[in-house]
């Protein structure tokens, strides 16, 4: 699953490079923050023992 997530965001990363330049404190921040927040929520899970 962590695996998966990190290329979800490259992923979001390759697709938010194309959002316009306007929506970089927008759009684009708000989705590449998203997305790096998937794996970290993932490794914060697995060191506290759960499945």
């Amino acid at each position: 699953m962590y695996k998966l997530s990190l290329n979800l965001v490259e992923d979001v990363y390759k697709l938010t490079k194309n959002f316009p330049a306007s929506e970089n404190f927008g759009l684009t921040s708000q989705h590449r923050r998203v997305a790096i927040s998937l794996p970290l929520i993932i490794v914060e899970g697995s060191s506290g023992g759960s499945t």
